[in-house]
């Protein structure tokens, strides 16, 4: 997402993520920076720059930080991946085009990188956190609504996030599940999970969050794909085997764990259908958002993976859908609507 930061502004894009909190940039003097395609922010340049003090209730929210000249934080991502600087305050400006249709929000605690390493960050020049915890935007706004549309995968048209409610039809929605040991996530409650017409069985604890913490399943923007616990993957798998007539390919090549050989030049292929049966919301996914097809290479391939313990809900699942989340009424909302008309 596009934003620009200070006084005057300098306009930067940002990686949304629903997955963590943290709001960040990369800073001069820079000791460890990542490429990035805009110019890299100097806070002695702007009037607003306002380091923030040890004692503030950004600084204690943080997972991890020293004194040190100021609230000095460490953030570390599922990837490994990493940010290290100084926590400040600033003004931020969001939206784009004509004076009117920007808005400009003051003493946003973000943070300021200067030590800053991980091969999926190139994307952007650092991170806007969408998560539930107090560091993230949707926390320092007190916006209990927002909402994001991602349009095609492949399509060259931008996706939307809007702060705030709105009114939407054709409305699936399911609960928002909270774990004390990671409250930053949005976690639902998966109950099961159908291939064509067969809903498998799948133990009804596969996808629960545990007393412990452990399990359960997150949605997430900042995860391309999904990730389901292992025993309900492989179920998916013989099922896809079963169903779709096609040849598997265990070359590997396309770096997914289910992949089918697909003769050349097929322009559609009929696939089975796929549904999320989430509490209260059964979630029937358009096939192009679990297989992914490449006639060049002659594959065809399910969008997911396996992990073990917690699962995720990735991006790709959540293409041209208004994804509507309300922390007011603790509740996710999926709207099918086409990404690219909004």
């Amino acid at each position: 997402m596009n934003v620009a930061i200070g006084t005057p502004p300098n306009p930067y894009s940002a990686i949304m993520d629903t997955g963590s909190d943290l709001l960040w940039t990369q800073c001069k003097p820079c000791e460890e920076c990542f490429d990035q395609s805009t110019p890299i922010f100097d806070p002695s340049k702007s009037s607003t720059f306002s380091k923030l003090s040890c004692s503030s209730e950004l600084c204690e929210a943080l997972p991890s930080s020293t004194c040190q000249n100021g609230c000095q934080y460490m953030y570390t991502y599922g990837d490994y991946s990493s940010t290290q600087g100084i926590l400040a305050t600033e003004t931020f400006t969001f939206g784009s085009g004509s004076d009117s249709n920007k808005v400009s929000v003051p003493k946003i605690g973000f943070g300021c990188g200067v030590e800053n390493e991980g091969s999926g960050f190139d994307q952007g020049a650092g991170l806007i956190g969408l998560g539930r915890g107090p560091l993230s935007l949707v926390s320092q706004l007190d916006e209990p609504k927002f909402s994001y549309c991602l349009t095609s995968i492949d399509g060259s048209k931008t996706s939307t996030l809007l702060m705030g409610s709105l009114a939407t039809r054709n409305v699936v929605t399911t609960p928002l599940l909270k774990n004390p040991s990671q409250p930053s996530f949005y976690y639902l409650n998966l109950e099961g999970i159908s291939v064509g017409s067969t809903r498998l069985s799948i133990k009804k604890e596969t996808f629960s969050l545990s007393e412990d913490g452990s399990g359960g399943m997150i949605i997430d923007s900042g995860t391309t794909i999904s990730y389901l616990e292992e025993s309900a993957f492989d179920q998916v798998k013989k099922a896809f085997a079963s169903q779709l007539k096609l040849p598997m390919d265990d070359s590997g090549s396309a770096g997914l764990d289910l992949c089918f050989k697909m003769p050349r030049d097929t322009t559609s292929l009929d696939v089975p259908k796929f549904i999320f049966h989430f509490k209260e919301a059964d979630l029937d996914l358009p096939g192009e958002n679990y297989m992914i097809g490449d006639p060049k290479m002659g594959l065809l391939c399910l969008a997911m993976g396996k992990s073990s313990g917690m699962s995720i809900f990735g991006n790709v699942q959540q293409q041209n859908m208004m994804v509507v989340h309300d922390l007011a009424k603790e509740t996710l909302s999926f709207v099918p609507i086409q990404c690219d008309t909004l």
